[in-house]
């Protein structure tokens, strides 16, 4: 699994798309290699699109699970858990990046 770092920023990769359709987020990889060899389509369930809709390029993963955790009511450390197996995830799948510069 990916290197994921909580105090890194990160963003939706260029080689991806990501919509919305009936309620569920559909990431669709635009070039070869990205995402899984047998499935072209990704999706996130909600607590996933929360997380990609915060992933901006400027707030680090660390500020998106405390405010995750804040909003939800839960637990930090099980938030911060989540978040990292998430992002390890689609850093490997090679759907975000580490925001350049941040």
């Amino acid at each position: 699994m990916a290197d994921v770092r909580l105090d890194a920023v990160y963003i939706p990769s260029q080689d991806v798309v990501a919509r919305v359709i009936e309620g569920e987020l559909i990431i669709v990889p635009l070039v070869a290699g990205i995402g899984d060899l047998e499935d072209e389509l990704y999706t996130l369930n909600e607590p996933g699109r929360v997380v990609w809709a915060r992933l901006d390029g400027v707030t680090s993963l660390r500020a998106v699970a405390a405010a995750l955790a804040e909003e939800y009511q839960a637990a930090p450390g099980e938030i911060e858990a989540d978040v990292l197996g998430l992002m390890g995830e689609l850093l490997t799948r090679r759907m975000v990046v580490e925001a350049a510069g941040a």
